[in-house]
C-alpha cells in the first residue's frame, strides 16, 4: 500500500493539516480550471479536489496537473476503480470517494497516490482502518451528526483522523477544525459554480483567502 495512505504520517495528511481546507470544485468548463487553480494556490489552498460530477472533470484535472505545478490536484466523487484509474492517468495526486467499497479498497492498495475514502458509520471506519488507512473522509458530515459525532468517535477511535465534508460552511468550519481528530475540512463555499462560470477570479480569491485565514490553527 502507498506509504501516504497508511497511518496518518505521510505527505498527504501533512498537506491536509497545513491547508486546513480542501476546496471541493465542480467545474463545467475545463478551460476555467487553470485560472481557478492558480487563484486557489495563490490564496493558500493548494489541495484542490475536482469532482467527477461533470464531463469536464478529467479535463480539468489534466490541465491543472500539467500547468499549475504548485497545485496538489485530486479527484473526487470516485465510485469505482475504473474512475480512479482514469483520474490518476489524468494527473490526480489523490483520490476521494463519497463512500467506500471493497473494490475501491482493493484497488487503492496498488494506486500510486493517496486514497481518502468516505465513511459515515463506525463499522465503515473499522473496515477502512483494517486496511491501514487512518485518515478518512466523513460524509455527509452535517447530516450524520457533525461535530457531536466526531467528538463521540474520538474515544473509541483515538488513532483515526478525518476530513469532514458535506454541509461545511464558513459558519461551522471553525468548530470542526477545533477538534483534535479533524485534520481538515472539505467544502465548496469558496468556489461557487456561478462565480466560476462568471470567471470572477478576484471574488474566488477573496473567498479562498478568507477561508484559509479562518483555517489557521
Amino acid at each position: 500500500m502507498n506509504e501516504d495512505t497508511n497511518m496518518n504520517g505521510g505527505e498527504f495528511a501533512d498537506l491536509a493539516r497545513h491547508a486546513g481546507i480542501i476546496p471541493v470544485v465542480t467545474i463545467e468548463n475545463g478551460g476555467d480550471a487553470v485560472a481557478l487553480a492558480r487563484t486557489l494556490v495563490q490564496a493558500g489552498l493548494p489541495l484542490i479536489e475536482i469532482t467527477l460530477r461533470t464531463q469536464a472533470g478529467l479535463d480539468a484535472i489534466k490541465a491543472i496537473a500539467g500547468e499549475v505545478p504548485d497545485a496538489h490536484v485530486g479527484a473526487g466523487t470516485i465510485r469505482n476503480p475504473g474512475q480512479g484509474r482514469d483520474a490518476i492517468a489524468a494527473g490526480a495526486r489523490f483520490i476521494v470517494s463519497p463512500g467506500v467499497t471493497d473494490a475501491l479498497l482493493d484497488a487503492a492498495a496498488s494506486w500510486p497516490v493517496p486514497y481518502l475514502p468516505g465513511t459515515a458509520t463506525a463499522s465503515e471506519m473499522m473496515r477502512v482502518a483494517d486496511r491501514g488507512i487512518t485518515f478518512m473522509k466523513l460524509f455527509p458530515a452535517e447530516a450524520i451528526g457533525g461535530v457531536s459525532l466526531l467528538k463521540s468517535l474520538a474515544a473509541p477511535f483515538p488513532d483515526l483522523q478525518f476530513c469532514p465534508t458535506g454541509g461545511i460552511t464558513p459558519d461551522n468550519a471553525g468548530r470542526y477544525l477545533a477538534l483534535p481528530n479533524v485534520l481538515c475540512v472539505g467544502g465548496s463555499w469558496m468556489v461557487p459554480q456561478a462565480v466560476i462560470a462568471a470567471r470572477d477570479w478576484q471574488q474566488i480569491g477573496k473567498l479562498a483567502s478568507a477561508a484559509r485565514h479562518a483555517a489557521n490553527r
